[in-house]
């Protein structure tokens, strides 16, 4: 892992997971798992649901009413703009996008907009690496 990478999960303590699925199968269940049992908030953002491991769930980002350190994204590489433009509009300090979630457009916009991005990684890899 990079320097800035470990740096971002060193001084982080809240991570909003868009796409966060209740389903122990999928991956985002499994990283939010790890990430809050290593002492991160993870505050789950996903319409379908209404909490997660004891946390209230939100439609969107907007609608969280606490300070988000990450953004880490759980959705298709097509559905992330609307994504950056809520993560510009509460001022996130980063946005995470897991394994496999590309989007260049996006990232430029985000990063245009003073927010560190990171694209096609898994935080929970990233944070075992530390």
């Amino acid at each position: 892992m990079n320097d800035p990478e470990k740096e971002l999960l060193k001084n982080a303590r809240t991570i909003a997971v868009v796409g966060l699925s209740s389903d122990p199968n999928r991956p985002s269940y499994r990283v939010s798992c790890y990430m809050q049992g290593h002492g991160y908030k993870i505050i789950p953002v996903n319409p379908a649901i209404t909490e997660f491991l004891g946390e209230k769930a939100y439609s969107n980002l907007r609608d969280v009413p606490e300070k988000i350190d990450i953004v880490n994204i759980f959705r298709r590489s097509e559905d992330i703009p609307p994504i950056v433009d809520e993560a510009i509009a509460i001022k996130a300090r980063v946005v995470w996008m897991q394994q496999g979630i590309v989007n260049e457009a996006a990232a430029r916009k985000a990063e245009s907009a003073g927010l560190t991005v990171i694209m096609d990684r898994c935080i929970m890899v990233s944070h075992m690496n530390m």
